[in-house]
């Protein structure tokens, strides 16, 4: 049996006063809420609970192990809770390296809409008109003008951008 699972029985017992509305709650059986309690109790290796007929009421074990899984079952919340922001909503620091002709054309419309997208989003823009190496500045993302890819990264053409050569009659 998982050791949290009965964690969260004993939990549940304590707070519901009784075994019988602990398994409502949880939708489980009597009995298997008395198998959960029996094995934390043997896991730590004490009684934790005083049991009668009329009446349940923590042990001395008991409430020294009461608030200690309530502060493990809290944690292991927040955890899952942590685990579904960071797969479903961006958050952190983006470090973005692009020339200062393209940001100062581009860039300043697209990191105020990503920013009140994604608030949890810090953006680093870095204004770099040269090649840098992206995993040794740790850059994210690096919006360039050119042809000459590296091979060992991972690109998108965003658009192309045609050049035209002009000069004056004198020149």
């Amino acid at each position: 049996m998982d050791k949290l699972t009965a964690m969260e029985v004993f939990v549940t017992v304590v707070d519901c006063g009784s075994q019988s509305a602990a398994a409502e709650k949880l939708n489980l059986s009597r009995p298997v809420i008395s198998r959960y309690l029996a094995e934390l109790e043997d896991w730590s290796g004490s009684c934790l609970l005083h049991r009668t007929t009329r009446r349940l009421s923590l042990t001395a074990a008991g409430g020294d192990l009461l608030p200690r899984c309530r502060h493990v079952l809290e944690m292991t919340h927040d955890m899952r809770g942590a685990s579904d922001l960071s797969e479903n909503t961006p958050h952190g620091l983006l470090r973005i390296t692009v020339s200062s002709s393209f940001a100062q054309a581009q860039m300043a419309q697209a990191v105020s809409a990503y920013i009140k997208k994604y608030p949890n989003v810090g953006i680093e823009l870095l204004l770099l008109d040269r090649t840098v190496n992206l995993i040794d500045e740790r850059i994210d993302l690096a919006i360039r003008i050119t042809n000459d890819l590296d091979d060992q990264l991972i690109a998108r053409q965003l658009s192309v951008c045609r050049s035209v050569v002009c000069a004056s009659p004198a020149y």
